[in-house]
Order: structure tokens, then sequence, then C-alpha cells
């Protein structure tokens, strides 16, 4: 005869002793994080209608980038460069898997207490949806899909772990040997976890391919074919190549150019419903549409971009042939009014960058870029449309996915990264920089190349200068140079000596200025300093 047990969820007799992972602990942790598993697989599958920027992980992530300070923001990308989004997601993930594990086993202890942190995750989720630039209220509904599946199979998950332990601590019957039921029961569980997980993943790789193949944006952007600019770039002379084996190619092909913006998913802008709207302190508000872009007076140019992440020495740039209508058109149409000193770029998902009005209506070429290297630019480079400035840090010009400009003043109005602690204005610095050898290189002793790029835009470079440990500054050879608009590569002969030895470059502009020595971080307005790598003569 048996009699009703008294024993709690959690607790355990000596026969039911369970190592840490089989423990109940462990299992609830387990039944967290496939449940967490599941609130953001039907998210992305049911987001596969509704904008990319609707899915848990994007908004979380988005949200976390806004937040963010600029110097976390800037150690990310000195430490994982063009790889910080990846790190960004990495980190999520690890944090969520934790809130899983913590939430299941507060599931199973009180489960009031459990579901309540779930919900509030969910509201969290759905507030980070619902707040991103240009998403519906409609765009939250596969957040809080996600959040009631994954809610209902925690239950179920958790319930099969109270009846678990009713097992374990049932008595046996009279002596007798006792019944398996426990291993049953906890060969149930993993089977309805791993099912679970299983179907999870189906459905998060399902919303995957589902908003891929809805989405004709790619398409699109592969079948367009640009017109030929009315003002077409320079040829490029030559020799702008330096003459080092191993420097980076003078034009940086599209797949290299980096890429550093605030956006984890890449928008995707039909380029059909695309426009443009240009207003605020203006005597005529303008609007254009793509196929306006495509029949104005186009200009081409090569110009060198630079992000204002760039540490001395750093990759954060790039070289390309851009094509796009000229900003000064653009500002001519819509007549800017006696006061206004700054337009406000907007991207599609709501970053802003603050440009100097007298920028984009002098003679330095600044457009709305539609082509990168001779073919439409790549999703990710800000397709259809985006700010190319010569002379600035991207973070003050060049806008990706842009959608609007206003015209207005710094007086009144902040961008993105200014409201976190960054300058206005932003002026590329004059910065060299050694790519051959690498720092720590060990090279044989006699004849050793040494080559590099610099860059100040807008004002070019006149002399590149290297010094061996502390010996005399030396002129570098310089390579030719398209236009003062784009970088300049520079090459260098050293007869090396055995040991250790210690390489510095720096750069004079085209003005007669030389680069500063002084060493500043990248916040708030670029990093400066001269370059110095050590290298080990064998």
């Amino acid at each position: 005869m048996t009699t009703p047990s008294t024993r709690k969820p959690g607790t355990t007799t000596k026969r039911g002793k369970r190592s840490a992972l089989t423990g109940p602990a462990a299992l609830a942790a387990l039944a967290g994080v496939v449940s967490a598993a599941v609130v953001l697989a039907v998210a992305e599958l049911a987001g596969a209608f509704f904008s990319s920027r609707a899915t848990p992980l994007v908004a979380l992530g988005s949200t976390f980038i806004d937040f963010t300070p600029p110097w976390l923001k800037d150690f990310a990308i000195a430490t994982f460069g063009t790889n910080d989004k990846a790190a960004l997601f990495v980190g999520m993930g690890l944090t969520i898997l934790l809130l899983a594990c913590v939430l299941g086993i507060v599931a199973y202890r009180k489960w009031f207490l459990g579901a309540a942190g779930v919900l509030v995750m969910g509201v969290v989720i759905v507030a980070s949806v619902v707040t991103r630039a240009g998403v519906s209220p409609l765009d939250a509904l596969p957040s809080l899909l996600g959040t009631l599946a994954g809610l209902l199979v925690l239950r179920s998950l958790i319930g099969k772990l109270w009846r678990l332990d009713e097992t374990q601590s049932a008595p046996h019957d009279g002596g007798a040997a006792p019944v398996d039921r426990p291993a049953t029961t906890r060969r149930a569980f993993f089977t309805a976890t791993g099912i679970t997980a299983a179907a999870a993943a189906v459905a998060a790789t399902g919303g995957r391919l589902l908003g891929a193949a809805r989405s004709n944006v790619a398409a699109a952007r592969d079948a367009l074919r640009l017109p030929a600019p009315a003002k077409p770039a320079p040829a490029v002379p030559a020799g702008v190549q330096s003459k080092t084996p191993g420097v980076t190619p003078w034009l940086t092909p599209n797949k290299d150019f980096y890429r550093i913006d605030t956006a984890l998913s890449v928008p995707e802008v039909d380029v059909q419903s695309w426009e443009l709207r240009v207003h605020g302190m203006v005597e005529q508000e303008v609007r254009l549409n793509f196929q306006d872009l495509l029949d104005a007076q186009l200009i081409e140019s090569h110009v060198s971009l630079t992000c204002v992440s760039n540490p001395v020495g750093g990759n954060l740039a790039g070289n390309a042939k851009w094509l796009g209508m000229p900003i000064r058109d653009v500002l001519k149409m819509a007549r800017p009014t006696a006061g206004a000193d700054m337009v406000l770029s907007t991207s599609v998902d709501g970053f802003t960058a603050s440009t100097p009005l007298e920028v984009l209506q002098d003679g330095r070429d600044a457009m709305l870029a539609i082509g990168m290297n001779g073919e439409a630019l790549p999703l990710e480079h800000g397709y259809p449309v985006r700010m190319v400035v010569p002379g600035l840090y991207g973070f003050v010009s060049a806008t990706k996915w842009v959608v609007d400009l206003e015209v207005t003043r710094f007086a009144d109005n902040k961008a993105y990264w200014t409201e976190r602690g960054w300058s206005e204005r932003g002026p590329i610095k004059t910065m060299a920089r050694v790519e051959v050898p690498k720092s720590f290189a060990k090279v044989p002793a006699g004849k050793v190349a040494l080559g590099g790029t610099a860059w100040a835009q807008t004002r070019g470079i006149s002399k590149v200068e290297v010094q061996i440990d502390d010996g005399p500054w030396t002129a570098a050879v310089l390579a030719a140079e398209a236009s003062v608009v784009t970088w300049r590569q520079w090459s260098y002969e050293w007869e090396a000596a055995p040991g250790p030895h210690y390489i510095k470059v720096r750069a004079t502009d085209g003005t007669g200025e030389l680069q500063t020595d002084q060493r500043a971080d990248p916040v708030p307005d670029g990093a400066s300093g001269w370059q110095s790598i050590m290298v080990t003569v064998e």
C-alpha cells in the first residue's frame, strides 16, 4: 500500500540522488534554454512576413547599440574591427543562454515567478521592436507569438520535471523492486526537449529561408543598370599603386571595403518605393525618387573614406569609385534659408549624421551615391542610396540607406553619435600607416621593402617620411596621386641589420602641415599620432 507523497519538487531521496548534470536544476535550466530557442525561432518564422527589424535578436541588438556609451563602442571596434556585429551577437547569445537557464530554474521552483520573468523579457523585446525606426505596431506580433509559444513550451517541460519528481519520490511496493518509472519519465523529458529543439531549429531556418525568398531587393539590385555619368571620373594615373608587394590595393574591392554602421540587420529598401525628402530651413521642400536620381546629371569620383573609429595604423579606410548625384544640386532645388549651417541626414533605420552645410555646397563633389566601383551599391554599403562626402569621417557624413535631409542648425539638432559624446564636425586628420612588414614580423637582413598608405582627404599628401629606431627621418617614395580626395601610397627600401628595430612613419599634407605626433583616441573626433611598429631582423 502506498501513501501520498509530501515531498516538494527539487528535493531528493537517498535513492533519488542525481548528478549535477541530470539533477532537477540542470534539467530545469535545459528547459529554459529550449523554451528561449522556441521564442526566437517562432519570432524568426513569423518575422519573415514582417520587417527584418521585427525579430528579437535584431531589435534587442539595435537597442543595445543605441545605448552603447562611446568608450564601449570604440573598444568593440578596436577589438573586433568589422566583426563587431558578430561579436555583439555572440555576446547576446551567451546572455540569453544564461538568462534562459536562470528563468528555467526559477520556473521549476516557483512557476509564477518564472512565468513573470518570461513575460517581462517579452515586454522588453516588444518595446525594442516597436521603438525601431520604420517599424509599425504590427511588427511586434512575431515577438508576441514567440513569447507565447516559449511560455507554453516552458510550462510543458517544467510540468514533466514536476511529474518526474513525484515519480521518484513515490515509495516502493512492499519491498519489491522499484518500478522503473523515473527512467521512463526522464527519457520522456529528454525526448520532448530534443524534439522541441529540433522543431525550433527547423522553424528558425525556415524563417530565414522564407524571408530571403520573399525579398526581391537583392534581385532588383543585381538587375539595376547604372547610367553613364555626365561627369566621368578623371583617368587614374599610372603608378598609383605602391611598388612594395603586399600593400593594400589602391582601389578597394567592394567585398573588402570596411563596413561600420549601427544596422545589425542590413535594411532592405525597395527601390520602387524609395524617396528622399529634403526639408527644414529651405524655401522649397523637395522630394526625389530613385528614377529622379537616374535621370540627373550624375558625377563619378574616386574618393577615400575613413571611419572615425580607425585607430592609428588601423584598416578602417577604403578607396572606391563612386557614382551619384551632387548634393549641391539637390540643395539648389531646396534653397536653404539664412542661418542654416547643418544638414541632418537620416537613414531608413533611424541613424542620423550632422554634416556642415557649406561642405555639401562647395566643390568637393559630395554626392548621393548609387554606384560603387562600377556597379550598384552593395546592400551592406547603403543600397539604393547613400551619402559620400570627401574629407569628413563617416559618422558625420556617410549615411547609408539615406531617406531624409533636414536643413537645420547645429544649435538646434544633434546627430546620433553627437548625442553620445562625439564631435559635431568630423574633418579627417592626416594619417600614415605601415602595411609592409606587419608589426612583430621577422624579416631577413639586407634590403627590406617597406610600404603603406597615407591620406588627408581634400588636402592631399605631399610627403611621407620613415624613421628607423632613433635615426633621421627619411623621405619615402610616393606613388602617383590620383586626387586630393584619395589616399596616396608610398614605398621605402631599408638596409636592415640584424636585431630588433622600430619603424615609425609620418605624413605631410598638401598644405605643408605635418601630421601631429600627439596621440589621441578615436573619441571624440578621430585618432591621431605617428604609427610605430617593431620588427625583428634575422
